[in-house]
């Protein structure tokens, strides 16, 4: 069971350890979330799971008991050495935990294996087409990521995350205006280029929206579980692609014809004069583009 917020008092006063803002450590203290979290990712024996950030090890320990081989990177060195005391002396065989920063690994250490049977699109950065993934080298099985992400690096970790490989499942407790960004729509100020990222691998599922009160300390700011399942044809775009997307949002205001005219080789000019067909242009803006449209630019 989660700890209580005064046993989780009384446990970050043993250590020594004063919640550390910048790290976002907000410390989940509500058990029907934790049992939330896992009901949404379908959590079932066996399954591999990616945490970022486990903290005291509350999700953690939920997810362990439920039969889950457990792949954790914690940043802070003090609750590193308290799960490596606890949790993982407790689960040997499928508690592996990594110190480090979760946007420089951003599956926690979760070794590559053998090529896989994912056929998700990828852009081949050689001749810019899209092709099978079937040539990149992937976490056997299928993996699921559970996570009360630090809201610090959402963003970055969450654009790491889109490069690949896919998680099959994600459920992740996010700022409530992160999760807006992340299921944005054309038209809307929330939409951005990691919307377009997104929404071109995962299905947005119905999540849950969490109170402060769920937390100690309390954040600031509100809360939500985030629930995204993988397309049956994921695309990835290559960060060539990436790049020009990214930079078209960083002017959002200007017209897309001024923003790649110089960006684009011959065949991503050819993009925009496909986009008559459904209903844009050159002056079009970059939040007016739905994401599926950039996908053929990424190929």
């Amino acid at each position: 069971m989660p700890l209580s917020p005064s046993a989780t008092r009384e446990l970050l006063a043993k250590l020594g350890h004063h919640p550390k803002r910048f790290l976002g450590q907000n410390f989940l203290v509500d058990g029907n979330i934790v049992r939330k979290s896992l009901e949404l990712a379908r959590i079932a024996p066996g399954d591999i799971v990616v945490e970022i950030g486990p903290g005291l090890g509350t999700l953690t320990s939920a997810l362990l008991r439920a039969g889950a081989t457990v792949w954790a990177v914690e940043k802070d060195r003090a609750l590193h050495a308290h799960l490596a005391a606890t949790l993982a002396r407790e689960f040997p065989e499928t508690f592996h935990l990594l110190e480090g920063d979760a946007v420089e690994h951003p599956i926690a250490g979760l070794p590559s294996g053998e090529v896989t049977s994912d056929k998700y699109q990828v852009a081949s950065e050689a001749s810019g087409t899209a092709a099978p993934h079937s040539a990149a080298r992937t976490p056997p099985p299928a993996f699921k990521i559970v996570a009360n992400l630090p809201y610090a690096i959402s963003t970055p970790w969450m654009d790491a995350i889109l490069g690949g490989p896919l998680p099959a499942r994600m459920v992740l407790m996010l700022q409530q205006e992160a999760a807006q960004r992340y299921a944005a729509t054309p038209g809307s100020k929330q939409f951005s280029a990691i919307s377009i990222f997104l929404q071109n691998a995962y299905d947005l599922a119905p999540g849950h929206k969490v109170a402060a009160a769920c937390f100690h300390p309390r954040p600031e700011v509100e809360s939500c579980l985030l629930h995204l399942v993988r397309k049956s044809e994921p695309f990835v775009f290559s960060p060539q692609a990436k790049a020009a997307i990214r930079a078209c949002f960083q002017q959002r205001r200007k017209q897309l014809g001024a923003l790649l005219r110089n960006r684009l080789p011959d065949h991503g000019r050819a993009w925009l004069d496909t986009l008559a067909a459904h209903g844009h242009d050159a002056r079009s803006r970059p939040e007016q583009i739905p994401p599926a449209l950039w996908t053929a630019l990424g190929r």
